[in-house]
C-alpha cells in the first residue's frame, strides 16, 4: 500500500519540539487573524520546511501530531454564501460544522470578514450526531451571529452543500506568536456525489496578525506566493464548473489538480 499523500511532509517535522494545545491557545489563539494560504507541491513543501531556520514547535496531543478534520458547509438553495464570496462582497460569511475526528468533538462555526480582510470566527459546541444538519438551536445561533457581524441573515433555509476532509498538522512560531497549518489528503465531496482529493500537493496556511509571519517571508523568498483558495468556495467551483469562479480560476488552472478519491 502506498503512503498517504503528504506523509513525507508530515514526517519531516518529526524532530521538532512539541507544543500542547493549552499553550498554543494561550499564546496564539488568533480567532481574529489574517490568513494566507498556499497550495504547494509535496516535495517543495518538504524542502522548504526543512530549510526554515526559525523556531518552530508542533502541536502534539496524546502522542499524535497529525489529526483528522471534517467540515460540512451550509448554504442556501441559491448558494448565497458562495456567490457573496465569488463576487468579493464585504459582508460575506461561511457557516459550517467543524469536527475533530480523533476526539469526536464538533463545533458550529460562523466565519465573517472583519476589518482589513481579517477573518473573524465564532463558534459553539455542537452535537456530533448533528454535524451534517442545522438544528433549530444551531440556526438561531447562525442568525444571531450574522445579524451582529454583517447586519443580516441568510435569504433562505440553509442546507449542507459540501463536505471537506483532511489531515492537519499545526505549527507554532514563538518568535511572532503566529501559527501555521499543513493540510494533507484534502478531499471535497458534494452530497451524494463522487469525492475528489487534491493530487500531489498540500495546503499550507499561515495565521497571524496584520504583519506576515517568518514562514510567509521564507515562502516568498523561495518564490512561493499566496494562492487564492478557500476550501469551501474553491471546492465548490472545482466540483460545480457552471458556477462563477473568476476569483479562483488561476488557482484551479495552475495549482489544483484533483483526482477521484479511493
Amino acid at each position: 500500500m502506498s503512503a498517504p499523500a503528504g506523509a513525507g511532509v508530515v514526517s519531516s517535522l518529526s524532530g521538532l519540539p512539541a507544543v500542547g494545545l493549552d499553550e498554543l491557545n494561550a499564546e496564539a489563539a488568533l480567532q481574529t487573524r489574517v490568513d494566507r494560504k498556499y497550495v504547494v507541491p509535496e516535495a517543495l513543501a518538504q524542502q522548504l520546511l526543512a530549510t526554515f531556520d526559525a523556531e518552530v514547535r508542533v502541536l502534539e496531543m496524546d502522542g499524535s501530531r497529525c489529526f483528522a478534520y471534517d467540515s460540512v458547509y451550509f448554504d442556501t438553495a441559491q448558494l448565497d454564501s458562495y456567490l457573496l464570496a465569488a463576487h468579493g462582497r464585504r459582508r460575506r460569511y461561511k457557516v459550517r460544522t467543524r469536527t475533530y475526528v480523533d476526539s469526536a468533538i464538533s463545533f458550529l462555526e460562523v466565519k465573517t470578514e472583519g476589518a482589513r480582510e481579517a477573518t473573524v470566527k465564532e463558534r459553539i459546541p455542537y452535537e456530533l450526531t448533528d454535524r451534517a444538519r442545522l438544528t433549530a438551536e444551531g440556526l438561531d445561533y447562525v442568525h444571531e451571529t450574522l445579524a451582529a457581524a454583517v447586519g443580516g441573515a441568510p435569504a433562505g433555509p440553509l442546507g449542507p452543500v459540501l463536505e471537506t476532509r483532511y489531515h492537519r498538522t499545526t505549527l507554532y512560531l514563538p518568535e511572532s506568536g503566529s501559527r501555521a497549518t499543513i493540510d494533507t489528503d484534502v478531499t471535497w465531496q458534494r452530497p451524494g456525489e463522487q469525492a475528489w482529493v487534491l493530487d500531489g500537493a498540500v495546503i499550507l496556511e499561515t495565521k497571524s496578525g496584520s504583519a506576515p509571519s517568518p514562514l510567509d517571508r521564507h515562502l516568498w523568498a523561495h518564490g512561493v506566493r499566496p494562492s487564492r483558495i478557500s476550501k469551501f468556495a474553491t471546492g465548490m467551483a472545482a466540483l460545480c464548473p457552471d458556477l462563477p469562479a473568476n476569483r479562483w480560476n488561476r488557482t484551479l488552472r495552475r495549482t489544483m489538480s484533483l483526482r477521484p478519491a479511493a
